[in-house]
């Protein structure tokens, strides 16, 4: 499925069960869902394209939110380990909405990120938080690895 986001070589195998995708950042392979179509077209295009090192970045990070278990879909951390970015996709059938971004909202209420970014694989969408003064700004692009540290 075409997403708006360059080609990248993926690998794609059959399964028992359905097709599966490797995952660079969780080292295996898993179902291939449309969101995560969208997930590994996202996270090759942050490496390749905006420098995003592979090292500080991780696929289904658990957090706990008030005793709930949830997770968060991606997490790029900085130098420190720090979260830095919190990345959440929906299928590209799926339109970002509200609810979309209360729920990356939800999660940054425990990770603390300066960045959201909000991926359907067609439409994206990023802001920066400012938690002492409690704003934030969208951004017209996605931002490099380095300006993030800006």
């Amino acid at each position: 499925m075409p997403l708006n986001l360059p080609e990248y070589p993926l690998n794609i195998k059959k399964g028992a069960t359905g097709q599966l995708i490797f995952d660079r950042l969780r080292k295996r392979f898993v179902a291939l869902t449309p969101e995560e179509w969208v997930r590994q077209n996202f996270v090759e295009y942050l490496i390749h394209e905006k420098g995003y090192p592979a090292a500080l970045m991780a696929n289904e990070v658990s957090i706990s939110q008030n005793g709930i278990k949830r997770r968060c879909d991606t997490l790029v951390a900085n130098r420190h380990g720090l979260p830095l970015v919190v990345i959440e996709y929906k299928a590209p059938h799926i339109g970002i909405s509200q609810h979309t971004f209360d729920q990356i909202v939800r999660y940054n209420m425990v990770l603390r990120a300066r960045w959201l970014i909000v991926s359907n694989g067609m439409n994206h969408y990023c802001c920066s938080i400012d938690h002492q003064k409690g704003t934030y700004e969208f951004k017209a692009e996605i931002p490099s690895y380095g300006s993030l540290l800006e």
